[in-house]
């Protein structure tokens, strides 16, 4: 499976020529203009590495990255930090706002293959299964295999998407809206009812094994997942 790589970078130019350099290395790569759009990105499939520009339209590189890693999500994810700011003050608010790396542009595309490369081999996530444990479930996302007190169960793509979801963001409840925009995306026109109907079928699955419970309706909100939930309703 190819690594994919988040670029963010308000200059449509630059990110086409990172894109085209990183794909021609066998990297898959999304392109976002702005902060907005990057945790979007982010939250619809989780990114191996992310490269941030300093100066970003809504929010400045180094405060977006304190928020990916305030996010569970990407807490742990490797962020190279791509900047025409080139003082040592500069780089050092940049590595302490929790970036693993720091270039200063122009970056010659050998350097930054190279850099992400190194990233990538100390990344939790090279070489090593990446697990989420909770209560009797355990995800694994790279098998994309679901087990239950060590037994394996079949998901269909979509309930495999949402679970992990809510494997990822436990104890907090999520509306219908906010399903679609982060499991299916926002550029992805369907009704919220089809949240529901997959909702129903994971629930189907996870009965078959005494475990529907870890996923609540919770009334006017939408839904909560947590491995220590009461029966839901």
């Amino acid at each position: 499976m190819k690594k994919l790589i988040l670029c963010v970078e308000d200059e449509a130019a630059i990110r086409s020529m990172i894109r085209f350099s990183l794909e021609r290395e066998g990297y898959a790569v999304q392109e976002a203009e702005n902060a907005r759009s990057a945790r979007n990105l982010a939250a619809e499939m989780t990114p191996d590495l992310i490269l941030i520009d300093w100066m970003l339209p809504d929010v400045s590189g180094p405060e977006l990255i304190r928020r990916f890693r305030r996010d569970a999500l990407t807490s742990d994810v490797p962020i190279i930090m791509l900047t025409a700011k080139s003082e040592e003050d500069d780089m050092i608010h940049g590595l302490e706002a929790g970036a693993d790396d720091y270039l200063v542009k122009p970056v010659s595309l050998k350097t930054l293959s190279a850099r992400i490369r190194a990233l990538l081999r100390r990344s939790d996530g090279f070489g090593a299964q990446r697990i989420i444990n909770s209560g009797r479930l355990q995800l694994n996302q790279d098998a994309h295999q679901l087990r239950i007190d060590g037994a394996p169960v079949h998901l269909g793509t979509t309930e495999y998407r949402l679970l992990e979801f809510f494997m990822q963001h436990p104890d907090k409840v999520y509306s219908r809206s906010q399903l679609l925009d982060f499991v299916w995306g926002q550029n992805t026109y369907i009704e919220e009812r089809t949240v529901d109907v997959h909702v129903l079928r994971l629930r189907k699955t996870l009965k078959a094994h005494a475990a529907d419970n870890v996923i609540q309706t919770v009334r006017g909100a939408g839904y909560l997942f947590s491995a220590e939930s009461p029966d839901a309703e």
